[in-house]
């Protein structure tokens, strides 16, 4: 049986702040169970909800030389629907009331997590075969494990993938701080190891040491290579193309299920769409004060609301799409000031048509997925996306920008062909996205059998995690 560890920043059901928690939460119950035993390995954060911590119970302590400091480790475990979860604790890293403090901060509580995770692997009685690490917080451990660890005979054959979520975030900082924090020997800090434009980057190190990197989906795994969505590292990505892969996520198609969704008002599947989006767009429009009409088009956008996302492009066509067009918007996520109050704006301008619902709300956003005719995803980069996996479960059809998982996942509307699961639009440009929504609405309105056959071809896409697990059981057995 190959053993895997997740080592990760974030983790469902303990902590979540975006998709990473989904995927190293949920991926590892996907797996074959007699072939592969999947743990995951995670810091044990004070702000993790108190009835959470009550399922975890000590394993065993001890102290991790980190640079010239000795800290303590403690590890705790739990089990969550058959996986093993490991939690390294230790309060003066970990307080606080987030789990992602400033940069200086975190640089040092992740060098810490590293070190500690792997001084604790022969305390677990778990030698992983392989030790799946995930984003920038992880990405010292393919660094210390092949410049330190690996003379000992314990950790000699543990392979490295290093999995990017997103390569914006890379954990970069001054180069002699890192030094001094790390302990890390003067010649992994060049260009071809450490250092990145002058400062330490701990992303590079995890792809440069790690034995096979991966990313979130096909496309982003093309689009890091090239300067435009390499984030200043595409040089080093494309000399790693032989070993980068990109493996779409997955989504809980448990949790998210419009037959048996409790969240939402009224559940319904393939057969009755039609009706389903009907009682659930009327319970939505009352309770969010919008006018109760089921012949209009409602839009929907769940998300942070950040530049990444695109909403500079919806913020640019906002006054004449609700001036001129019959369409009802639903808006729910929080972000940069800026954007919360220019969905603000348009809400007190065009109060019977834009709902801003500038909080989140796991509740509403199952029941925006449930109601929604149509999702809007206009991402300037989109590593792999969720949202648009979710809409596609629950019919509501996405309309996307072509980029990174979103062109993997929404196949362009072809009237001619009779194919298609969404609407998409290449250019990063506010006057070609606002024809790709006309020429949705134009399908809803005035060829409503086409667009039923739209929602329902994506309703049947599998995106499920199985798939994916599938593909990473290649990767592990590959390696």
């Amino acid at each position: 049986m190959k053993k895997i560890l997740f080592v990760t920043s974030e983790a469902v059901p303990f902590m979540k702040t975006g998709g990473l928690a989904d995927v190293a939460g949920s991926l590892p119950r996907y797996f074959d169970k007699e072939k592969y035993d999947v743990r995951v390995i995670m810091p044990k954060y004070v702000c993790m909800d108190d009835k959470l911590k009550e399922k975890l119970r000590f394993h065993s302590r001890f102290y991790v030389k980190l640079s010239w400091r000795s800290q303590y480790v403690g590890v705790a475990e739990a089990k969550v629907d058959g996986i093993t979860y490991y939690f390294i604790d230790n309060e003066y890293y970990f307080a606080g009331a987030k789990p992602y403090n400033n940069i200086y901060e975190d640089v040092e509580k992740f060098a810490y997590f590293s070190k500690a995770v792997l001084e604790a692997l022969p305390h677990l009685e778990f030698r992983p075969d392989i030790l799946h690490c995930h984003d920038w917080q992880t990405g010292l451990i393919p660094v210390y494990l092949k410049n330190e660890y690996q003379k000992q005979e314990f950790y000699q054959g543990i392979k490295t993938i290093f999995t990017i979520h997103n390569l914006q975030f890379q954990g970069r900082w001054i180069m002699q701080a890192v030094k001094d924090i790390t302990g890390l020997p003067e010649h992994l800090f060049t260009a071809d190891k450490l250092e990145s434009y002058g400062d330490a980057n701990y992303l590079k190190g995890g792809v440069v040491y790690a034995d096979a990197v991966t990313t979130v989906s096909k496309t982003y795994a093309y689009e890091i290579t090239t300067p435009a969505g390499g984030e200043g590292l595409d040089g080093l990505m494309r000399a790693r193309m032989k070993d980068l892969y990109g493996i779409i996520n997955g989504l809980d198609y448990k949790e998210y299920d419009p037959m048996t969704d409790a969240l939402s008002a009224f559940s319904y599947g393939q057969e009755n769409l039609v009706e389903g989006k009907r009682v659930n767009k009327n319970e939505l429009q009352k309770q969010l004060g919008l006018p109760e009409d089921d012949g209009t088009m409602l839009l929907g956008m769940v998300s942070r609301l950040t530049h990444q996302k695109g909403f500079d492009l919806v913020g640019s066509i906002l006054d004449e799409l609700l001036a001129n067009a019959r369409i009802q918007i639903v808006v729910l996520g929080t972000g940069e000031t800026e954007l919360e109050n220019m969905f603000r704006h348009f809400a007190w301008k065009y109060g019977d048509k834009l709902s801003a619902n500038i909080y989140y709300s796991d509740e509403i956003a199952h029941k925006i997925y449930a109601s929604c005719d149509a999702f809007l995803m206009p991402s300037l980069f989109e590593p792999c996306g969720l949202s648009q996996l979710m809409s596609l479960r629950y019919g509501a059809v996405p309309i996307v920008r072509e980029t990174g998982g979103l062109k993997d996942t929404v196949e362009a509307y072809n009237r001619y062909e009779q194919t298609g699961t969404g609407f998409s639009f290449c250019n990063f440009n506010a006057r070609e996205m606002l024809s790709t929504l006309y020429y949705a609405m134009d399908i809803y309105y005035n060829h409503r059998e086409d667009w039923n056959a739209i929602a329902l071809r994506g309703m049947r896409q599998d995106f499920s995690w199985g798939q994916s697990a599938r593909e990473y059981e290649r990767l592990y057995e590959k390696m």
